[in-house]
């Protein structure tokens, strides 16, 4: 089974940081892209980031792309996510994928998915 686990939400300030974890089961990092989701109450899930793990190959939605920063630790079958100058409309629940066989931006292309962290950007 693979299982992912996410960590690291809570509660920032607007311009505040965040780091979220996503601690994966397998060999699912080795094989597969992973990538972040959110979903605010009431909206669609919706991409974030996501990193080739055999390969640095990393791609980001618009509004991620300046602020957050993806990686992984290979060793620790780990994935990041970095979250700088967070804002309200960032706040949703955030949602570690796994099992794309390419970096892909459709929630469709992941088989696997945690249980998501909260992150709420008060202002």
């Amino acid at each position: 089974q693979v299982q992912l686990v996410e960590s690291g939400g809570g509660l920032v300030q607007a311009g505040g940081s965040l780091r979220l974890s996503c601690a994966a089961s397998g060999r699912t990092f080795s094989n597969y892209a992973v990538g972040w989701f959110r979903q605010a109450p009431g909206k669609e899930r919706e991409f974030v980031a996501a990193i080739k793990w055999r390969e640095d190959n990393r791609v980001y939605a618009d509004f991620a792309k300046d602020r957050f920063t993806i990686s992984r630790d290979n060793a620790k079958n780990t994935a990041y996510l970095q979250m700088n100058t967070l804002k309200p409309e960032d706040t949703a629940v955030y949602f570690c994928a796994a099992g794309a066989l390419y970096v892909a931006r459709h929630l469709a292309q992941y088989q696997f998915w945690g249980q998501g962290t909260q992150v709420t950007v008060s202002s």
